[in-house]
């Protein structure tokens, strides 16, 4: 049982930086389309796939267009919609063949969804959907019961994942995990130490994944989980990225779950 919020080892030469961003490298806000990216973080990020030879990634349920949005000029390689799209370090990108049948129905069913409760915000990210109710945590209930009934208009192809005041439909056999699993058998990655910071439920799969390889996991916030190390903030994180302690320190200690 480790301390929460025990510093993790200080980054060095030898890791792979595996990075997800909502809730660990950016504050979380009602909108994803309204988070702001602090403007330390762009900086920081090129001098950590500097140093460690390219081998940085960011994982994210974002679609891999709404990454390069946030840090424009950058091409990173990163794995989008929890796995299902991939982008390695030569820029080559991979995406899961997936039927689009129903496809269009579901996203008529989830736009009326939100029309009948504009608090909902429904985001479709090309080859997956969410249901947003950051703005309506009371609304929770309602929007996995809705969720789910479109994952079962789509079939088996697709799945229902949780997150922080967020339900998504997903293509099924891809997550956080079998991406980090995925670069590490690549350059610059291959036979580098893994590290991975996330923060929510989808980040579990990136844990297990990392701690199978004996990397670094740490998981930001409170919560159950996986992961070695604990951060308690975004604000943490940054700073142990930065020098290697995160400020500020938390002032007392209690079991790691």
């Amino acid at each position: 049982m480790r301390r929460p919020f025990e510093v993790p080892p200080i980054p060095g030469p030898g890791w792979a930086y595996f990075l997800d961003l909502d809730g660990t490298l950016l504050e979380l806000a009602e909108s994803p389309g309204i988070v702001r990216v602090d403007a330390v973080l762009p900086a920081l990020v090129e001098r950590l796939r500097q140093s460690s030879d390219g081998a940085l990634a960011f994982i994210s349920g974002r679609s891999l267009d709404d990454l390069d949005r946030l840090f424009p000029g950058h091409e990173y390689p990163a794995a989008g919609q929890h796995g299902f799209e991939r982008r390695d370090a030569q820029g080559h990108r991979f995406t899961l063949p997936i039927s689009t049948r129903g496809r269009a129905q579901a996203r008529q069913r989830l736009s009326r969804v939100v029309r009948g409760h504009p608090r909902l915000e429904f985001e479709d990210k090309g080859s997956s959907f969410a249901l947003h109710y950051r703005r309506a945590p009371r609304l929770a209930g309602f929007a996995h019961r809705s969720a789910r009934a479109v994952r079962r208009s789509l079939g088996s192809r697709y799945t229902v994942q949780a997150g922080k005041r967020v339900v998504e439909i997903v293509p099924a056999g891809r997550n956080k995990g079998s991406a980090i699993a995925a670069f590490m058998r690549e350059a610059p990655f291959a036979g580098r130490t893994p590290l991975f910071i996330g923060d929510d439920r989808t980040d579990e799969f990136g844990f297990a994944v990392v701690n199978r390889l004996g990397g670094c996991s740490v998981k930001v916030g409170p919560g159950r989980t996986a992961a070695r190390w604990r951060l308690p903030n975004v604000e943490a994180v940054i700073a142990w990225l930065k020098d290697g302690r995160p400020h500020p320190r938390p002032a007392r200690s209690v079991g790691r779950r």
